[in-house]
């Protein structure tokens, strides 16, 4: 179990000082407007309950309006979608002229949808706003302060936020990381070490670690637990239709030193008179239907650097605002260094340097922001030490559950986590789990916090998962279902005056049945992705 640092002190101001601003009443207050936290708000106000969404940028939608625009069905058992989540891809559908779902999308109409259902389901929305202090009595949240000094007070919460920020300045046990094997068990979990090293210099004259290099893995042991996340990166939306494409923007702080060790591998591929071409290093992605002008950008695993910061992410997870903002800058100066690398060095073999500079920002996308999107993609940060903690066995073995509330079922994904140095020449890739995925149910209790802790608080983002399981449960479309069950349990519990634990279960699962969330497993569905060339690791 893990406290938040200097967080505990938060929630201990008098009842007094918070009074003295009078604070509106809410039966449901969701932080966070990711795709789970609007499905959360829509699904709360539905029942009836006077809800708020709050949402730290200016924009809902998280990933999926941020230049993350696939429902992963790519990876997952699409008879497990229902509920909300389905409703929106079913919109989407029906923005496109389809007859059914849409489950790649743009994030410009990703917004306009959700912005739609929020609308229609009459859930206000302030943005822009941070949590910075709880205030409790007991084991039960009084209020919230708000970055621009307001409070809110709710007789429920819910946590939707990929941070946990509201769940860890409420006192609820957390962790972030990757646990060791022995702690839960689990095969998959700990330190992992790539079965294959990669060639590449690792360090400059003077045998300093370039960047990007994370350390020596000989001071790393396989198996042991590590306070390090998967890789983070912007998911940019991309263009070379010169109708549409915007120039990419130079850093404002660039260090050619960082791309040192790219540097070096390019000059590597020149000397063994092999090319190198841009899909070589990122990942682009055909998934706007109907588009051909607009590329998804992604870091790609395969490649030997790519657009995933390694190393970056490592204080982000439990950091406070400030340090937070300067790792989401110093991923912007190294993503817009690396397309200013490639596309201007005299390093850079030519062919490389003209086709990136074909590239720029796609104008229609994120208008607002230059064309930059809105959110880092964070792919995992805290996990609550909840009621139930889900582990790798629950989401391969022991997959049924009395309260289950929805379905996951994408594989066990993990980005890598970092880059290590094996020799000078040589390193490693740190972290990589891919797992084909089995249908599973998601328990209630995996978004509850122990009773002791707190008693109206329901943590849908930063579920009670181990890392290993957690890679099941990050997508935005099984967090979507996630935050459904949270709604309509959070507005049961308001409107009958019961802590979050003690809700009537049987109750809830008949809801969203009624919902056409899909809690159960169906006959004749398959239970493992049928999937066999899979190579696991």
């Amino acid at each position: 179990m893990r406290f938040p640092h200097s967080l505990c002190v938060l929630f201990l101001c008098t009842a007094g000082a918070f009074a003295q601003t009078p604070a509106p009443t809410y039966d449901v207050v969701v932080y966070g407007g990711v795709p789970c936290g609007i499905s959360a708000s829509i699904a709360a106000a539905r029942e009836g309950a006077k809800t708020l969404l709050i949402e730290p940028t200016k924009h809902v939608g998280g990933l999926n309006t941020s230049g993350l625009n696939t429902a992963e069905t790519e990876h997952m058992l699409k008879w497990t979608f229902g509920g909300i989540a389905q409703e929106f891809y079913t919109r989407l559908g029906q923005n496109y002229g389809k007859p059914g779902p849409a489950y790649y999308f743009e994030s410009g109409v990703a917004e306009k949808t959700f912005l739609a259902m929020l609308d229609e389901a009459k859930v206000e929305v302030r943005y822009d706003l941070r949590v910075e202090k709880v205030l409790k009595d007991g084991a039960r949240i009084r209020g919230i302060t708000l970055s621009d000094g307001s409070t809110v007070s709710s007789k429920v919460f819910v946590d939707a936020g990929y941070e946990g920020d509201l769940m860890a300045r409420a006192g609820v046990g957390y962790t972030w990381g990757r646990e060791s094997r022995e702690e839960f068990n689990e095969e998959a979990a700990g330190i992992r070490f790539d079965k294959t090293p990669r060639k590449a210099a690792t360090v400059d004259e003077t045998g300093k670690l370039l960047p990007g290099m994370s350390g020596w893995a000989r001071d790393f042991h396989e198996l042991a637990a590590d306070k390090t996340v998967m890789n983070y990166n912007w998911r940019l939306c991309f263009s070379k239709d010169p109708a549409w494409r915007v120039p990419i923007p130079e850093p404002q702080h660039y260090d050619r030193a960082s791309y040192r060790f790219l540097e070096n591998w390019l000059r590597e591929k020149t000397a063994a008179s092999q090319a190198v071409k841009l899909d070589d290093i990122i990942d682009l992605y055909s998934h706007a239907p109907n588009r051909p002008d607009k590329k998804e950008v992604n870091n790609k695993q395969a490649a030997i650097i790519s657009i995933g910061d390694f190393g970056a992410q490592r204080e982000y997870p439990d950091g406070d605002y400030a340090t937070r903002d300067k790792i989401i800058a110093e991923h912007t100066d190294y993503t817009l260094g690396l397309f200013h690398f490639l596309a201007t060095d005299e390093a850079v073999p030519e062919k490389l340097r003209d086709e990136t500079a074909q590239w720029g920002l796609h104008k229609e996308e994120f208008a607002d922001n230059g064309n930059w999107p809105y959110q880092l993609y964070v792919r995992e940060a805290r996990r609550m030490r909840g009621a139930y903690v889900m582990t790798q066995r629950d989401v391969q073995e022991n997959r049924r559950k009395p309260d289950a509330i929805a379905m996951g079922s994408h594989f066990i994904d993990c980005h890598h986590v970092q880059r290590l140095a094996l020799s000078p020449t040589e390193f490693i890739n740190e972290g990589r789990i891919w797992r084909v995925g089995y249908a599973y149910q998601i328990p209630y209790r995996a978004l509850t916090p122990k009773p002791a802790e707190c008693t109206n608080l329901i943590v849908a983002g930063a579920a009670s998962y181990t890392h290993v399981a957690f890679c099941t449960y990050r997508l935005e479309s099984t967090w979507m279902m996630g935050g459904h069950a949270a709604g309509v349990a959070a507005a049961l519990a308001a409107r009958e005056g019961k802590d979050v634990q003690s809700i009537d279960v049987p109750a809830l699962q008949e809801k969203l049945r009624a919902q056409k969330q899909i809690i159960d497993f169906l006959p004749d569905q398959p239970e493992k992705f049928p999937d066999t060339k899979t190579v696991e690791f």
